[in-house]
């Protein structure tokens, strides 16, 4: 991964750049930086707390030193000698936790295995039987912003768990961070308390919210949320009941110790990145404004996001110019046809925003509480091919937006780029590739990825192949006190997309096509129906 000193060369490159074509990088008045919070970690009450955690050992207490060093600053290791003792043992297991600015909570018992360790017991016992159960971590990342982990727990799994009808391994999120993203969030900061887990976590609240159940706590200062993918419905073999979740949740939160972690410097300023856009117009190149989505496709005929922000500088997820943003929903072939008619087309310009888009998600920044997540994308045929369902996804390639780590399992049709600095800590996922040729490739967990790198190929994946029209799916998540939550791309992508064309493009709108154009364009049957006819596109992939 490049380091950051690398990173802010780069710009400097691509600013010069835009000035040798005439053209000057400056912040538009009409785009603005995403408000990011800083949190400062309290060391010494997470350093009591590995004390109380490593005591119920005595053998082992002795191989930490816990004598403070406290002529030495805060931000020094050697303050903390046994945050550095500690993370000598738990990176075998969890590579890279020293990197994490935040204490890193994990359900992994350091002192009971390193008793075992030390009596020889480790041979014979699995890593699980020091995790509660849960199987080795899926993935573990750590950063200057903090660090995110998944484990699994197996359906036979659990002593004490009662049974349940899922018949797939449970997926459990952690994440832990000291960069909260301080979106305007109209459900923010709900809940209920979780009576069985008040004395450890005294101010956690549990919730739904888009299509997780997350636990969120303050420890330390630091902002911790753990989430499962569920569905608020009865227990199926193939969709997780949220009321099967709960205890699976509850059983990794009680497990939960002081795993590592190092404190460091924080950073001055959290929003020193600005967002660069040319100067000089495109001669081409228009688009809707941020919420203007296609009139009555929305739930409940509410209007789209109107969000202005640029929620972080990435490249542009497809490799060449021309592309274009539009919807891809589709309902009936003449209904779909005289929408794109209306709209300019699936392959031109004025680009419009779906974000908000009807669809069964939760998304909490629609003003309807549901939308489509993300944004559809798509580049135009090569010429010699037939049209837009013809066209070789060979020449429509996909890259990633910016020095990153992959997150995606085997088989998922999602896959998601994490960057975690000491200003940002946000994630960009990519859907309707084909996961078998993902699997091929290695688009896997774990593997860091730099920007502009090839990940893969437009293609029409939804559960299976041409399930969908060929199309790239592209959104943005950040992490708040509720946890990772959707917020409108479209912006960020004008602002890539600007940079990609070296061209500042020309707003123009809205409501260029008007409630009465989509119901002549839709079947007169007398069904009430949204534009794709209550398709789901999308799916709520993991992560």
């Amino acid at each position: 991964m490049r380091t950051g000193a690398v990173r802010f060369i780069t710009r400097l490159w691509v600013s010069f750049s835009l000035l040798l074509t005439g053209a000057s990088a400056l912040v538009a008045d009409e785009f603005k930086t995403p408000a990011v919070s800083f949190t400062r970690a309290d060391w010494r009450a997470a350093v009591d707390q590995l004390r109380l955690e490593i005591g119920t050992k005595p053998s082992v207490a002795s191989a930490f030193t816990f004598v403070s060093r406290r002529r030495l600053s805060g931000f020094d290791p050697r303050s903390m000698p046994a945050l550095v003792q500690l993370n000598a043992v738990t990176s075998r297991i969890f590579t890279g936790i020293g990197r994490s600015a935040v204490p890193v909570l994990l359900p992994f018992d350091t002192a009971a295995y390193l008793d075992a360790q030390w009596s020889g017991a480790t041979t014979s016992l699995p890593l699980s039987h020091f995790q509660a159960d849960f199987r080795p971590v899926d993935i573990f990342d750590a950063g200057p912003a903090g660090y995110d982990a998944v484990f699994s727990l197996d359906p036979a799994a659990g002593e004490g768990l009662p049974q349940r009808t899922f018949a797939k391994p449970v997926e459990v999120q952690i994440t832990g961070s000291n960069l909260i993203y301080d979106i305007n969030d109209p459900l923010g900061g709900r809940g209920e308390p979780v009576r069985s887990l008040a004395s450890q976590f005294p101010d956690m609240r549990r919730f739904i919210r888009e299509g997780y159940v997350r636990y969120a706590f303050t420890r330390f200062g630091v902002a911790y949320v753990v989430s499962i993918q569920c569905l608020d419905s009865v227990p199926r073999p193939r969709r997780l009941a949220c009321r099967e979740a709960y205890p699976v949740a509850e059983r990794f939160l009680r497990a939960l110790r002081i795993t590592g972690g190092l404190p460091s410097r924080p950073s001055l300023d959290v929003n020193a990145d600005i967002i660069m856009r040319p100067f000089l117009h495109s001669p081409d190149f228009t688009y809707r404004p941020p919420g203007d989505i296609v009139t009555r496709s929305s739930s409940h005929k509410q209007i789209g996001r109107v969000d202005y922000t640029a929620y972080s500088q990435i490249r542009f997820p497809l490799e060449k110019a021309p592309a274009f943003a539009h919807s891809q929903s589709r309902g009936p072939r003449r209904s779909a046809e005289r929408i794109d008619e209306l709209a300019g087309g699936p392959t031109g310009y004025p680009w419009q925003d779906n974000f908000c888009e009807a669809r069964s998600f939760g998304v909490g920044q629609c003003p309807s509480g549901f939308g489509h997540q993300g944004q559809d994308m798509r580049a135009p045929c090569p010429a010699h091919e037939e049209g837009p369902e013809h066209c070789d996804p060979k020449h429509q390639a996909v890259v990633a937006v910016r020095d990153a780590i992959l997150i995606r399992s085997p088989k998922q049709q999602a896959a998601t780029l994490q960057v975690n600095t000491r200003t940002e800590h946000i994630r960009f996922r990519y859907m309707h590739m084909n996961p078998n040729t993902m699997d091929t490739d290695g688009i896997l967990n774990g593997r860091y990825v730099a920007e502009g790198e090839r990940l893969g190929v437009v293609s029409n994946y939804l559960d299976h192949p041409n399930g969908t029209t060929r199309h790239l799916h592209f959104d943005v998540q950040v992490f708040t006190r509720d946890g990772w939550l959707w917020v409108n791309p479209y912006a960020t992508l004008i602002a890539a997309y600007e940079r990609l064309i070296r061209g500042r493009g020309r707003e123009i709108g809205p409501h260029l096509i008007s409630s009465s154009d989509v119901a002549h364009a839709l079947p007169d049957d007398g069904i009430h129906r949204n534009i794709d006819g209550q398709h789901s596109e999308e799916g709520g992939e993991n992560w």
